[in-house]
């Protein structure tokens, strides 16, 4: 797929690359709308397809995954919910042993996320995944999510990257056009990010099941 000699730099996704997605797909599908129906005293069904249509409609901006916007506009505490059900935080397969690895073979590993900084810090206390890598970057920091064009001249300035010598691994799709607009070379996608879900089919861009197939040797 590609030569891990011509590669200096891995950017890392963190829901649904490094860490299945199943976490969020539970909490902002079921979890959420039970504890709001709980909380404003309403039916679960009537909650739930309130709160699709409510969060779709910041889908690709940064107050898709931010916790204080929606925490402002549900009135529901979302960070202190989501430590409820942190049991379902989890790696995907084999994502330790590559770390390792790109880190034996002294290839700078960083994880760039648009999770928000409570979420972020969660996970990193349930699974230690910021100690496995060089450096954690959050999209929040920027003020601009990872879809958006200016956010890789920012990431730019805080983590110096070869654009032709760097890796980004990313489930999303929005966010490897971004990515491979910018100008970076090896764009990598993830075929199935939540496990409880089907396995994607994906066109315009690489992918794996998951990342021993492309562990450094």
């Amino acid at each position: 797929m590609f030569d891990w000699q011509n590669i200096d730099t891995v950017l890392l996704d963190m829901d649904g690359t490094l860490l299945d997605l199943h976490f969020d797909t539970f909490f902002w599908l079921e979890h959420l709308p039970l504890r709001y129906a709980q909380i404003h005293s309403m039916e679960i069904e009537e909650a739930r397809q309130w709160l699709h249509e409510r969060i779709i409609e910041e889908q690709g901006s940064l107050n898709w995954y931010c916790l204080d916007f929606w925490t402002r506009e549900l009135n529901v505490p979302v960070a202190e919910l989501k430590k409820e059900v942190a049991e379902k935080i989890a790696f995907r397969p084999h994502v330790q042993d590559f770390l390792l690895s790109l880190k034996q073979q002294g290839i700078r590993t960083v994880i760039v996320t648009n999770a928000h900084q409570d979420s972020l810090s969660l996970k990193a206390e349930t699974t230690n995944l910021d100690q496995l890598v060089d450096h954690v970057i959050c999209s929040h920091d920027f003020g601009l999510a990872k879809e958006t064009f200016g956010f890789w001249d920012r990431l730019q300035e805080v983590e110096s990257f070869n654009k032709d010598r760097t890796l980004l691994v990313d489930d999303s799709f929005a966010v490897l056009e971004s990515a491979r607009e910018y100008g970076i070379r090896y764009l990598l996608s993830i075929f199935q990010p939540d496990s409880q879900q089907p396995k994607r089919e994906i066109d315009g861009f690489s992918a794996i099941d998951h990342f021993n197939e492309i562990t450094p040797k």
